[in-house]
């Protein structure tokens, strides 16, 4: 097996500044570092247990294949702030029949991204 030490989600935009407004601004995920000059430097911002990297740029959009799962502690809340921000909710909150609290937005390129509550009686949070 591979030893991991560090993991990202690598994505390549087709407007760079407008996906750096949409995570930084609109989304506010807090910046880890930027690298390069220019507009197609790259931004890489926290995204829980992990990172997102926004660098370089694509000449279509990424595949539809391509979502995002963010886990949040109050996805009403989330989705509040963010309705408020303007973000574009494509689902508000819903519970789902498999127990968590989900919430569907995009990001400019059609990204789809899952964003998620574990609520407290979720097996999720039970360990044997």
């Amino acid at each position: 097996m591979v030893h991991v030490l560090s993991s990202r989600v690598l994505l390549s935009p087709t407007d760079p500044e407008r996906s750096r407004v949409f995570y930084g601004e609109s989304l506010g995920l807090p910046v880890y570092r930027e690298f390069g000059t220019g507009p197609e430097r790259g931004t890489v911002y926290f995204l829980g247990g992990g990172f997102l990297e926004v660098s370089g740029r694509s000449a279509a959009p990424p595949s539809p294949a391509l979502r995002l799962w963010v886990q949040v502690a109050d996805v009403q809340a989330a989705y509040e702030e963010l309705s408020a921000r303007g973000v574009d909710v494509d689902r508000p909150p819903v519970r789902e029949p498999w127990g968590l609290v989900e919430m569907w937005i995009s990001d400019p390129d059609g990204v789809r991204i899952a964003v998620v509550e574990v609520p407290t009686d979720h097996p999720l949070r039970f360990r044997p």
